[in-house]
This record gives C-alpha cells, structure tokens and sequence, in this order.
C-alpha cells in the first residue's frame, strides 16, 4: 500500500525571517529562478505581482502561464505550486487572515469568484500604481513604529484596483453586479457546500425558487446551479486528497459524504478517475 503523503500547510511565520515577532503582513520579493515541485497550502492570502520573467503558477489543479505586469490572487487553503524563469522579478504581499478579513470586502464579489480568476493581466499603467502601494507598504513595515492604520488603507486601495482590472478583464463579473443573488449563491455554498447539497436548501436561503435560481445560473453563467455546488465539493476534494494526511474515508466524511463507495462513484462521474487514482498522481 502507497504510503500517505502530506504537504504542509504553511504558516506565514515560515517567512518571517527576522521580521518583527508578531507579523500579520509580510513583504517579500523574489528574484530568479524558483520552483515548488509539490504542491502545498498557506494559511494565509497573497498578492502575487509579476514584473519580470515567465514561467507556470499552479493554482487549485489548474496552470496559469506566469507573464509580465500580472497580479495573482491565492486564498488560505488553495493548493499551489510554481516553476519561475531565472529573468523573474515579482513581488509578495503575504496577509494573516485576521488582518486579510478587515478589508477584503473592498474585493466586492465572493472568493469564489477571485479563485475562478486568481491571474489578472495588467496595464503597465495598473501595474504601476500597484507597484507603488506595495513599495509603501515595504517602507512603512520597514519603520520601528509600524501604523497598521496606514497598511490597512493602503490593502484596502489595493484590493480596490484588483477589484477594477477584474471586472475590465472578465466580462462575466459584471454579472455578479447585475444580478446579486448569483453572488450570494457563490457566497452560500462557500459556506455550506459540505453540509447542504441541494439547490433547494440554497433557493431557500436566497428565497427564490429552485427553477429560478437554476434559470438564472444557466442564462447568466452557462452553468447548472447544481454544477456550482459540485464543482466546489469536488475542489475541496482535491485539495484534502492532494494536500493533507486525511484517508480517502476520511476526506469523504469531512465533506459529509457517510458512504466511502458513494463518494468515491460521485468523484470519479465528476473527474473521469477515482479518489485513490487521483492521489497516486502525485
């Protein structure tokens, strides 16, 4: 029997150095070639800011090619992984959660939909006003006395331009404007996917009809509205296979799944292999 592997989780201390002992942000730039090979989880979120180089960011099973006057967006718990050229310049804000979740809302849409565009292209004209807020930011770290008033205006203006050169990137954000209740729906199952997996539970919350919710995600989003619900637990799927030292069982249970075969028939109509075949990937 294939031995369990298990990826770390990393914590933002892992990258503190010797930066102050309590650190809720952290800036850190990178330069040259680097590679993760396995893949791994944070604990907490990162602005990722590309100026220079090329190369592969994996993120969530999917491969983003890694370009010139980028940003990339990685949320706590998302599995990643990179390969960068030796010519890569880019720059990381690294932010706990505690101090993430005081001004994340300037984001304006649901996670779920950031992590359905965690690469957004950028004008040099964007980049550079990005740029110049993470440089301040470095330099206000930098001072003995840190105004985290200050680190927290300058995160809040940054999600902010994320915010607009997503919604100039992705035509289908502008949906999620038009119609709130498809990002309630995101928001919904963002919270409740491992215990309620029916439409109906949801179009209650939203009240609205299970027929209407699913008109509304099939005309505005080209989905089913129970594609979304599977789609997250499928995700949250690879991510516990993949990046933790959970059993199959116990994967299953953890998603509320309480039969192994049923879980493991439900993963493979959803991914085309089965929960064991997926692990032995790695």
């Amino acid at each position: 029997m294939k031995a369990k592997e298990q990826f770390p989780v990393l914590d933002i201390r892992a990258f503190q150095g010797d930066q102050q002992d309590a650190c809720h942000f952290l800036y850190h730039e990178i330069r040259g070639e680097r590679l993760i090979e396995k893949p791994h989880k944070h604990d907490f979120f990162v602005f990722l800011l590309i100026e220079k180089g090329s190369g592969t960011h994996s993120i969530d099973f999917i491969d983003y090619d890694v370009a010139p006057y980028q940003i990339h967006l990685l949320f706590p718990d998302q599995v990643h992984k990179w390969e960068f050229s030796k010519k890569m310049v880019a720059y990381q804000l690294m932010i706990t959660r505690p101090f993430f979740e005081t001004f994340s809302n300037t984001l304006q849409f649901p996670f779920a939909v950031y992590q359905h565009h965690p690469v957004i292209d950028l004008t040099a004209e964007s980049f550079h006003k990005l740029f110049y807020e993470f440089r301040a930011i470095q330099q206000e770290l930098g001072q003995s006395t840190v105004s985290w008033e200050i680190i927290h205006l300058r995160s809040r203006l940054i999600a902010q331009l994320v915010t607009l050169e997503a919604e100039r990137k992705f035509d289908d954000l502008l949906v999620y404007r038009a119609k709130p209740a498809l990002q309630q729906y995101h928001a919904l199952i963002d919270q409740h996917y491992k215990t309620q997996k029916s439409v109906a539970f949801y179009a209650s919350q939203l009240n609205i009809s299970p027929n209407y919710l699913n008109i509304l995600c099939k005309r505005h989003l080209q989905l089913s509205a129970m594609f979304l619900i599977q789609h997250r637990v499928i995700l949250e799927a690879k991510r516990q296979i993949q990046a933790s030292g959970k059993s199959i069982k116990e994967v299953a249970f953890n998603l509320g799944f309480n039969d192994l075969s049923y879980f493991s028939n439900f993963f493979k109509s959803q991914t085309g292999i089965s929960p064991r075949q997926f692990r032995d990937q790695l």
